[in-house]
C-alpha cells in the first residue's frame, strides 16, 4: 500500500485514543502538541496520562470501549493490547467514516504516524510504509544530527521576510527571485556562526532595504 503524504490540521478537533498505557500516552502527547481536543477511553491510566488528566488537558472516560465513545471524533487511535478490541475500534470507525489508526497494525490503519524531526516550524516526516518503524527511528536520529537548532532560527527569519516581501505587492516572479536568493545565500552558515550583523547585512543586500527580523 502507498500512503498519501499529508499534514493534517487537527487544532481544536476531537480526537479519541482508546487505551491507557504508555503507548497511548505517547500518542496523546503528539495530539496535544498539535492542538487537538483529546478524549481517552480506558479503565485506568498510566502515570503520564493521569498527570495530563489532572491538569485538565484531556478528557478521560473511565470505561471499557464502546462504539459510541468515538461518535463525532475526527480521528481515532486504537492503542490497546487487545486484538479483539482493536478490531472493533477499526470496524466502528470505518462505519462512521472516521480516520483510524490501530497501533502496530498497518492493515487496520487509514493513516500511519511517521517519525518526525522538528526544528520550530520545520517538520521532516519519515515513513517506511509501516514496514520498519525501527529504521524510521534510526533515520530520524541521523537527520536530527544534520538539521540542528539553527534551522528553527533560519525558518523563523524566512517567515518574517516572506510576510514583508509579499506585503510590498510586487510580481510573483520578482518575489520568487528574492526567496530563491535568500535560500541560496550563506544565511544558514551565518546563523550557525551566530554572526547576526552578517545576517542583517545579507538581508539588506538581497531586499535592497533594511527590515527588522527577530534574532536571538
Amino acid at each position: 500500500m502507498k500512503y498519501y503524504p499529508v499534514f493534517l490540521d487537527i487544532g481544536g478537533k476531537p480526537c479519541v485514543v482508546v487505551g491507557g498505557g504508555e503507548v497511548a500516552y505517547r500518542k496523546v502527547q503528539r495530539l496535544l502538541q498539535c492542538g487537538a481536543r483529546v478524549r481517552v477511553i480506558a479503565k485506568g491510566l498510566s502515570p503520564g496520562l493521569e498527570e495530563l488528566n489532572g491538569q485538565g488537558l484531556i478528557t478521560h472516560i473511565d470505561a471499557h470501549y464502546e462504539p459510541e465513545h468515538i461518535d463525532s471524533a475526527f480521528l481515532v487511535i486504537g492503542a490497546t493490547d487487545n486484538r479483539e478490541v482493536n478490531e472493533r475500534i477499526f470496524r466502528n470507525a470505518r462505519i462512521r467514516n472516521i480516520l483510524v489508526n490501530i497501533v502496530d497494525e498497518p492493515e487496520r490503519c487509514d493513516f500511519i504516524l511517521p517519525s518526525i524531526v522538528e526544528r520550530g516550524d520545520l517538520s521532516i516526516a519519515i515513513s517506511t510504509g509501516g514496514k520498519s518503524p525501527a529504521l524510521a527511528r534510526h533515520l530520524r536520529q541521523e537527520l536530527e544530527e544534520i538539521f540542528g537548532t539553527e534551522y528553527e532560527i533560519y525558518l523563523r527569519i524566512m517567515g518574517e521576510i516572506r510576510e514583508f516581501v509579499l506585503a510590498r505587492g510586487r510580481s510573483s516572479d520578482e518575489n520568487r527571485q528574492v526567496f530563491e536568493s535568500l535560500v541560496q545565500s550563506d544565511m544558514l552558515n551565518q546563523i550557525r556562526r551566530k554572526d547576526w550583523n552578517a545576517v542583517k547585512a545579507l538581508i539588506r543586500e538581497i531586499l535592497h532595504e533594511s527590515i527588522e527580523v527577530t534574532l536571538p
